[in-house]
């Protein structure tokens, strides 16, 4: 009997479908400051109380998008800081933004383990609720990969199950963490790396990666019966 439930409970489980899973990684390591901490969830909040980010949402195949956030730092210290949440109406857009701005710092300070973000963040997507048409990481950094594994070898080994790896870099420190991150963390399907020239540029850039990364630009998505159509 047990098996009879087990398998329709997760066929509906994966009923219900996404134009995009994304895990947005922030850098909560030694080099970023409580006020830098504090820019960064708020241009978060902000993003997804913007109006045109819930019409980008909308505009999708679907109309939905699943997301969460991680913090990260040391290659040992990664946490959910907020949970998986779907998105296709204005109240979750809302509610999504109040858990952002709300949510507290609870990483050990430490190093810049851009590889251990990868590791947590891809290993999120086996509690995702719903199947994405496209899984995204979207990595928030402010200096290069000092801890852990070789981030080249975990970029491969993520983009390699068909995950696309963006970053966004904020410059105030690095000023050629950019190429860094292009040349090193991103990849998959369309990856790409937006730059924030300090944190107080970040809500800007944030909210320009963001509709990047909801449009899915230069990527394919599926219809229900697994067709490819234009993103």
């Amino acid at each position: 009997m047990a098996l009879l439930w087990v398998i329709p409970h997760q066929a509906f489980a994966q009923a219900k479908r996404s134009d995009l899973n994304l895990v947005i990684a922030m850098d909560c390591s030694w080099s970023v400051n409580s006020q830098e901490y504090a820019l960064q969830a708020g241009g978060i909040a902000a993003a997804f109380s913007d109006p045109e980010i819930l019409e980008a949402i909308k505009a999708g195949f679907r109309g939905r998008i699943t997301v969460t956030i991680v913090h990260w730092s040391t290659s040992g210290t990664q946490l959910t800081a907020v949970p998986w949440q779907i998105i296709e109406t204005e109240f979750d857009a809302i509610n999504f933004a109040r858990k952002a701005a709300l949510m507290e710092r609870r990483t050990v300070k430490g190093g810049t383990s851009i590889s251990g973000a990868l590791r947590f963040s891809q290993n999120a997507f086996k509690t995702v609720p719903t199947f994405g048409d496209r899984h995204v990481i979207d990595v928030i950094a402010d200096g290069e990969n000092n801890d852990g594994n070789r981030v080249e070898n975990m970029r491969d080994q993520v983009a390699d199950q068909g995950t696309t790896i963006n970053a966004l870099a904020v410059v105030n420190e690095v000023s050629y963490l950019h190429h860094y991150l292009r040349n090193r963390v991103i990849g998959g399907a369309g990856a790409f790396v937006e730059s924030a020239s300090d944190y107080i540029d970040f809500r800007r850039a944030f909210k320009k990666k963001l509709l990047r990364e909801i449009k899915g630009e230069l990527v394919t998505r599926r219809n229900s019966l697994g067709a490819e159509v234009p993103g």
